[in-house]
């Protein structure tokens, strides 16, 4: 017999503990902030990132700099950003990486329900 009666159906246990696992996942969303060097403009870098972000899950934005970088804004978890890092190294086709840089970054909520391409700066 099921040791406790009452109001705690196992229906209820199930819900209690979907929403700590929600949260323990939300705590463990970060921001990094990467600067892609290199012959990454106009050869469709920036929708090569929105897509393999958007495929990993992750949230953010990337843009073009006026100093011919791309910037890549990243929330997710510590796997999913390494993985983007290693994605942002290769590039497309027709890029020529040469440097990629990381800083952290605050999460900024703004940014974290799905991935844009930003207007350049």
């Amino acid at each position: 017999m099921f040791p406790f009666r009452g109001r705690w159906s196992f229906a209820t246990i199930a819900r209690l503990q979907k929403r700590v696992f929600q949260r323990s996942v939300a705590l463990e969303k970060q921001a990094k902030r990467f600067f892609v060097s290199g012959r990454v403009q106009g050869v469709g870098f920036r929708f090569f990132v929105e897509q393999t972000a958007a495929s990993l899950g992750l949230s953010g934005y990337t843009r073009n700099l006026y100093d011919g970088r791309v910037e890549v804004y990243a929330i997710g978890s510590a796997e999913l950003l390494n993985k983007l890092r290693e994605a942002l190294r290769r590039g497309p086709r027709m890029a020529a990486v040469e440097r990629v840089d990381e800083n952290e970054a605050d999460v900024e909520r703004e940014y974290a329900n799905g991935f844009s391409i930003e207007q350049d700066e």
